[in-house]
């Protein structure tokens, strides 16, 4: 009890101190500025709490006069606010009926209707209905030659007659060099028919019949004429050389060589070198077949001469030569040649190597005369290297079976194919496409079994090797150092234009 009386004591005596305190502060507030009305207005704002915060002291008197005073400022608002009635405005000037039609005939609505609007398509009783409709004096068109397509079958499509179609024929027959190129424009111009049962006549004809030569072919005096337009063309073949930097064909293609070129040029340094041997720093020398227009259309051609300058190691000058009617690449020497172990005749996985195996059908260990390449069916199957077919057809447990002779004793023997792309007495090229995989004969599956034999038996065709030369001698010889001279006397990029160089002689026209 005594405790109880002095804990109520003393909180009555902090509240008597607070009131005390806050007393004071007012009192010497009022004392500082009794003439302030602005302040004693503030002092009573904070004394009243004319809006309290309604989230605390829920349910006190203060909480609920707050409570009313926020209703009687809402309702307040909404008493004085103006409404949400419309806006009176103007009313937009009406058309006449005479106005609507001429708007309406400028609208797609009456497209849509027919053209029913009467002012612009409607007719009147001065409209008399045509016999017919009125011909068109000319029609011109442009036609573009497809990749399997021939200047007979463009013509005809574009509504040339048959006849006029054959004189094309005769009058430009001599001057298309194994046909019209794919992508060639033809701008076309057709004139007025006799009667409507007849085609139009062909009244003119222009289009690029080779890089060096234009055709212009105009119907005059009711005969059609052809004009040739010699074009200027550079004949001197582009010289790309560089540094080899990631790899050999960015660098190169990066420089300015033609993707065609730089593809051959790998291909030739791959029967000389691994690529994969190519380092940064090492410097490449494309030649290439170029031909330029002074219209500025070009012609990429046959690689001409492949150089390769290495840092570390043997560099490579090969030039593309022909002797005895047959064109090959030869080195710097004079000496053409060919090295390395034989290509895989098929895009595949070993399944099976050369040996003793057992037999997956006959159940018993025997021989195993080649190696299988498991593939997929229908896959192309190539030759390993240049031969001549000594046998194509079916053979026994090889099924369909092509067997290649490639000289100096040594032939490859390539079984199951699903079909034969090669005859007897044929001769192929290296890479050259003879069959496809199949499963033929003793088979258990899509493969090819291929074997390589030497003086008739057969070997291990992974262990062999081959080298293939050829020497040039005499004036032969000469001649090809000649050129080589002459490859390598180029100065790299192209030539300057037209206009600063002695003509060049254009191909004749008559």
């Amino acid at each position: 009890m005594f405790q109880e009386n002095t804990f109520g004591t003393q909180q009555g005596g902090a509240t008597a101190s607070l009131w005390l305190a806050d007393s004071l502060k007012h009192a010497s507030r009022r004392a500082a500025a009794p003439l302030d009305w602005r302040a004693r207005l503030r002092d009573w704002a904070e004394d009243v709490e004319l809006v309290p915060d309604l989230g605390q002291r829920v349910g006190s008197l203060t909480w609920f006069r707050g409570l009313a005073t926020c209703f009687g400022l809402c309702a307040t608002a909404l008493y004085l606010s103006p409404g949400f009635q419309p806006v009176p405005g103007a009313p937009g000037p009406l058309m006449t009926q005479p106005q609507f039609d001429e708007v309406r005939s400028q609208m797609i609505t009456p497209l849509a209707l027919g053209a029913d609007s009467g002012h612009r398509m409607g007719s009147t009783d001065a409209v008399q209905p045509l016999r017919q409709t009125p011909e068109r004096p000319q029609i011109e068109l442009n036609a573009q030659i497809g990749g399997s397509d021939t200047l007979s079958r463009a013509l005809s499509r574009a509504g040339v007659s048959a006849g006029d179609v054959a004189t094309v024929n005769a009058l430009v027959g001599g001057d298309l060099t194994g046909g019209a190129k794919a992508g060639t424009r033809l701008d076309i111009i057709l004139g007025r028919r006799a009667s409507r049962d007849r085609p139009r006549p062909l009244d003119h004809l222009a289009f690029r019949a080779r890089l060096d030569l234009g055709v212009e072919i105009n119907r005059i005096g009711g005969a059609l004429q052809i004009k040739r337009i010699p074009i200027r063309v550079d004949d001197t073949p582009l010289r790309i050389q560089g540094v080899v930097g990631d790899s050999v064909y960015n660098s190169a293609r990066a420089a300015g060589a033609p993707p065609k070129a730089v593809q051959a040029f790998l291909r030739v340094i791959a029967q000389q070198m691994d690529l994969g041997s190519i380092h940064a720093g090492d410097r490449y020398d494309i030649v290439t077949e170029f031909r330029r227009a002074e219209t500025g259309d070009v012609e990429v051609g046959d690689l001409l001469y492949a150089g390769l300058r290495r840092a570390r190691g043997k560099s490579i000058d090969m030039l593309k030569w022909t002797t005895g009617g047959r064109t090959e690449w030869f080195e710097a020497s004079g000496v053409g040649e060919r090295r390395g172990v034989l290509a895989q005749p098929v895009s595949g996985r070993i399944s099976s190597g050369y040996g003793q195996r057992r037999h997956p059908i006959l159940g018993y260990t025997r021989m195993h005369a080649g190696v299988d390449f498991a593939a997929r069916y229908g896959s192309p199957i190539y030759a390993v290297t240049d031969g001549t077919v000594s046998y194509a057809g079916r053979h026994g447990g090889h099924g369909n079976y092509v067997r290649l002779e490639h000289g100096g004793g040594l032939a490859t023997g390539y079984a199951h194919m699903s079909r034969i792309a090669a005859v007897s007495g044929q001769r192929v090229r290296r890479g050259q496409v003879i069959g496809y995989v199949g499963s033929t004969g003793l088979s258990t599956g899509p493969h090819l079994h291929y074997e390589l034999y030497r003086n008739g038996r057969t070997v291990n065709p992974l262990s062999v090797t081959f080298t293939t030369t050829a020497q040039l001698a005499g004036r032969d010889l000469a001649n090809f150092r000649a050129r080589l001279a002459q490859i390598k006397g180029l100065r790299p990029g192209l030539r300057e234009s037209f206009a600063q160089k002695a003509p060049i002689a254009a191909a004749a026209g008559t």
